[in-house]
């Protein structure tokens, strides 16, 4: 019987193919009342005869089937339902996006019906977006881009030659000359190896671009690389440590892949600093539920904004090799340094200026076009640099990796930019400097403005950012306000952030989805907003709190 004869057949008959989610009760013939039904499909005359049933020659003969846990019965409705989805992905949590910013999108459109709040507009200070708070783009990666997209452009005069040249380099290594056909799982080959170029430079340490895979941001390219340890040895899951505060991304990428979450506190009294002690303490306390396999450093930190120390990644390496495990560095903050005393130091450089064994180590490191100087979030573009591993474990990446088909290619123009920016002799060299400075400069003046406004709230204190995008102050709450959190189900900086919410129109993220210390409370804010917008902002989180110590003391 063809496919589709046996599909109108099983749909006459009340067989559901595939999962049954609509299947009506049936009798069966030995009795049964099951709430699913098929008819012999699949089986032969010996098997009908086996079970004391005589031979038809209907093509379907009736036949209970055993209900699984979750199955969708006679009369349910949905197929797929919050009870039988995916497990992993219910407990799994992601704060940046989470009721705090569905909350703030909400008061948004109240504002545009012409609901009356007591404030003009939402500030979304939740997430690292600069180009939506108000950063402009670097005018060559448009100009780059643009010609890519346009290449009837290439004749313009208006646009740079040195633009031009990069252009047409991405369009020759694009199949069929447009950016709109696919690229090979890992990238293009020309932008993989002018990324490999941009790392040796910058370490001055040779790369190998077969090392190198571009990716629809680094988020795409880190869960890629933590599925590969979603494998359970001796029975007990992979282990990974991170630090705590984190980077949601990666506790609900854990919570996906069933992996065991080990988390690390840095150190808030010492500028957020990572200590070998702290380190210790959570991977003695996680033997014999899991194996602890990755060791995730975040650097310049988010959300925490420190910068480590030469000497602080050296004694993190030498964890790392003490215990056997695989180096995750997350390094998209690298270009945003701030504090004066401060400079980035690359994991796979000291790693490999340390020598042997540590130059052998497993490392996966991490790069992205969303922060920065470029802000090019929503482009999504990011890299991997995977040294030392295993081949056999490279090709299952590589593999798994090409079921994803490949990156986006926009994202990847805009990588091959930011690994080849216009050099000193080119036309662009200037403006692509003076823009570059500019908006680094202005982070950094922000960053500064936002620890100096929130340490001069009573009961707020707050570490300078010495990187990144994000302040992460702690401050102090009332018990008549923590009493009052627990009457409504939430924590504590939750209560507190959804009431600076609906008064100010401010959206941070409480502290409590990034992870904090017991007893402690805190919430992140970027430092993106523009510096008039920021300085309002600012002024009515000053206020509320005042207003709200009032009310809870």
């Amino acid at each position: 019987m063809s496919h589709a004869r046996l599909r109108n057949a099983a749909i006459a008959g009340g067989w559901s193919s595939r999962t049954s989610a609509a299947a009506v009760k049936r009798p069966t013939r030995d009795g049964g009342s099951g709430a699913l039904v098929a008819r012999g499909v699949g089986t032969t005359a010996a098997d009908r005869r086996a079970v004391g049933r005589p031979v038809s020659r209907s093509p379907m003969l009736l036949r209970p089937l055993i209900p699984c846990r979750g199955m969708a019965v006679a009369g349910s409705g949905k197929v797929l339902t919050g009870d039988n989805v995916f497990e992993n992905l219910r407990k799994m949590e992601y704060a940046v996006r989470g009721p705090l910013l569905l909350r703030a999108l909400e008061i948004e459109k109240e504002l545009q019906k012409g609901v009356k709040k007591p404030f003009k507009e939402v500030i979304k200070a939740n997430v690292g977006d600069a180009h939506a708070m108000g950063q402009q783009p670097i005018t060559f990666l448009r100009q780059v881009l643009t010609l890519t997209v346009s290449p009837n452009l290439l004749d313009d005069p208006s646009y740079p030659e040195d633009a031009k040249e990069r252009a047409k380099t991405v369009l020759h290594g694009c199949k069929g000359g447009s950016v709109g056909s696919y690229s090979e799982s890992a990238g293009i080959e020309c932008i993989r190896k002018h990324v490999a170029q941009y790392i040796q430079e910058r370490d001055g340490i040779p790369c190998d671009y077969r090392n190198i895979i571009l990716s629809n941001g680094a988020s795409d390219g880190i869960k890629s690389f933590l599925k590969l340890f979603n494998e359970k040895i001796n029975g007990k899951p992979s282990g990974v440590l991170i630090p705590i505060p984190q980077y949601p991304l990666y506790s609900a990428t854990l919570a996906e892949f069933g992996l065991t979450q080990i988390g690390y506190y840095l150190n808030e009294e010492n500028k957020w600093s990572l200590d070998l002690d702290e380190l210790e303490r959570a991977l003695n306390e996680c033997k014999g539920k899991c194996n602890p396999r990755v060791l995730v450093v975040i650097n310049p930190g988010n959300p925490t904004g420190q910068v480590l120390t030469r000497s602080n990644i050296e004694n993190i390496i030498r964890f790392a090799h003490k215990n056997h495990l695989f180096l995750l560095a997350d390094e998209v903050y690298q270009d945003n340094i701030y504090d004066k005393d401060s400079a980035f130091h690359s994991v796979k450089k000291v790693m490999t200026e340390m020598g042997e064994p540590y130059s052998k180590m497993e490392l996966a490191s991490f790069m992205s076009i969303s922060k920065g100087y470029m802000g090019e979030c929503g482009i999504r573009g990011g890299y991997s640099e995977i040294i030392n591993m295993d081949p056999a474990a490279m090709a299952v990446l590589l593999k798994s990796i090409s079921a994803m088909l490949c990156p986006t290619v926009l994202g990847q123009v805009v990588m091959d930019v930011v690994v080849n920016p216009p050099r000193p002799n080119e036309p662009s060299y200037q403006q692509f400097q003076k823009e570059k400075a500019q908006t680094l400069r202005s982070l950094a003046e922000r960053s500064q403005l936002v620890v100096d406004t929130l340490n001069s709230i009573p009961g707020f204190r707050a570490n300078p950012a010495m990187g990144a995008m994000y302040v992460f102050p702690r401050f102090q709450l009332p018990q008549k306000a923590v009493e009052a959190a627990k009457a409504k189900g939430q924590e504590p900086d939750i209560f507190y952030a959804f009431k600076l919410l609906e008064a100010t129109g401010i959206c941070v993220i409480a502290g409590s989805g990034f992870g904090q210390k017991p007893g402690t409370y805190h919430f992140r804010t970027t430092i993106l907003p523009q510096k008039e917008k920021i300085k309002t902002m600012l002024e009515s989180l000053k206020q509320f709190h005042v207003k709200f110590l009032e009310e809870y003391s």
